[in-house]
């Protein structure tokens, strides 16, 4: 008698394993948290945008994205820009006087956070592969009954990911009364972002044939 445990099981481990690393994405979620500035409509967009993503792939979005080269370049573009501008704005935030300081930097309105947010989340190809490609080719090879139990299990994984870095951020506030703590963690954000910008840039060069 088949049950729903192992494709939910499957579904919660793979995503936790592709979602669970320091990306541009995590980095912007966790400085809200230690901000406490709109970390349930952050967390709730994440993991929601990741469940919608991830849908999509299982249902076969992800083999027409698959013989899309052009969006993936249009995306890789656009995400190299995106992650440029937030890379340079955090290396100019090292050297701030006020925006180290822990609630007197200027606050983000909603509207703000939702769309640095969504620049994060759907302007990073690599979402994309991790979450309509990866993510739907597992899913796919699922029973069909089965199937929205692996993808309650992967959007279970997201949700509680989120959360935990949005909302557990606050147990990290002690550290990050201190400017230097505020300078390494924009420093680390700051290099993410450039060297993700760059690896995006060097993939457009090869689609367009200007890299052998």
């Amino acid at each position: 008698m088949e049950t729903f445990i192992p494709p939910f099981a499957t579904g919660f481990a793979t995503s936790a394993a592709l979602i669970i690393a320091i990306g541009a994405q995590n980095l912007f979620v966790l400085r809200q948290g230690l901000r406490h500035e709109h970390v349930g409509a952050i967390v709730l967009f994440c993991s929601g945008a990741d469940a919608l993503l991830i849908v999509a792939g299982v249902s076969g979005v992800g083999v027409f994205l698959s013989a899309a080269p052009q969006l993936t370049l249009l995306l890789s573009l656009g995400g190299a820009a995106f992650l440029v501008w937030h890379g340079i704005m955090a290396y100019r935030r090292i050297g701030g006087p006020h925006s180290v300081v822990l609630g007197q930097a200027a606050r983000l309105t909603l509207g703000q956070a939702l769309a640095a947010t969504a620049g994060f989340t759907f302007l990073n190809p690599h979402v994309y592969l991790d979450t309509v490609l990866l993510l739907g080719m597992v899913g796919s090879a699922q029973p069909p009954h089965l199937r929205p139990f692996f993808a309650t299990g992967t959007a279970t994984a997201s949700f509680l990911w989120f959360s935990a870095l949005g909302f557990g951020a606050r147990l990290l506030k002690p550290v990050f009364t201190r400017p230097a703590a505020w300078r390494v963690l924009d420093a680390l954000a700051g290099t993410v972002m450039l060297a993700l910008a760059a690896s995006l840039l060097l993939h457009a060069l090869h689609q367009l044939g200007w890299l052998g």
